[in-house]
């Protein structure tokens, strides 16, 4: 009887976690090693999933029950603000095997993560990842003062397979997006004053040419208009997911 109750609450468990997953929107790509599945969670919270690993970018309470949703075997955190950077949602999905990068920022309140610095490489159970720049050159709070400094955030490069995934983190259409070649699939913020209006996006993704984009953490923001943007561009598909 004790097997039977501890196989019920551990079934119990699994079919929580899974009904939780699939209430959000989900994207299956192919790549060389396998399919990679991102669940658009909310605002700028993804989880990926590959080859039975389960990867949480931004984890946050406010978008994602996190009392169920799977356990990780990574996380990335972009930068420090609330919105991307949830201390208590990251302890429930960690395990004493879970990876953690973060910037140096979010580490001055989580001090057992590996901080990665704009530039930064590590490989992760066969993926690449970079941590790249991602600030405001326009927005600012107060004049000098950017919404998101230089040299503060990460946006993020994971090389998965065959395919090339970026997580932009907070930032406008800054020059180093020139710099990153072969992207694939991209996530691109669109939130003002934050982030990017439609045409900063636009522009960003004009530098990346991205075969699928994904506007994200665009609260307010018609997102619909950088599909309009983008109209002439061939080869980006713009997907509009709920991710306000």
């Amino acid at each position: 009887m004790t097997r039977f109750i501890l196989f019920a609450f551990f079934a119990l468990g699994a079919a929580a976690a899974f009904a939780s997953a699939a209430a959000y929107e989900e994207d299956i790509f192919p790549t060389s090693k396998g399919n990679l599945k991102i669940t658009c969670i909310g605002h700028g919270t993804l989880m990926l999933t590959f080859q039975g690993k389960v990867i949480h970018v931004d984890p946050v309470g406010e978008f994602g029950d996190y009392a169920v949703l799977p356990q990780a075997d990574l996380i990335l955190v972009t930068h420090e603000h609330g919105d991307h950077f949830d201390p208590v949602a990251i302890a429930k999905i960690r395990k004493p095997s879970t990876a953690l990068f973060l910037t140096a920022k979010c580490a001055e309140k989580m001090k057992d993560g590996v901080v990665l610095k704009n530039g930064d490489k590590r490989t992760w159970e066969g993926i690449a990842v970079q941590a790249v720049p991602a600030y405001n050159i326009v927005h600012e709070r107060a004049p000098g003062s950017p919404f998101h400094p230089k040299g503060e955030g990460n946006g993020y490069v994971l090389t998965i397979g065959d395919k090339r995934l970026y997580i932009a983190g907070d930032t406008e259409n800054i020059p180093e997006m020139a710099a990153l070649k072969g992207v694939d699939i991209a996530f691109l913020p669109m939130n003002l004053p934050y982030t990017m209006t439609p045409e900063m996006a636009a522009a960003a993704a004009r530098m990346l040419a991205p075969k699928v984009l994904y506007p994200y953490h665009y609260g307010n923001t018609d997102a619909s208009k950088l599909v309009d943007l983008l109209k002439g561009e061939k080869g980006i598909e713009v997907r509009i997911r709920a991710l306000k």
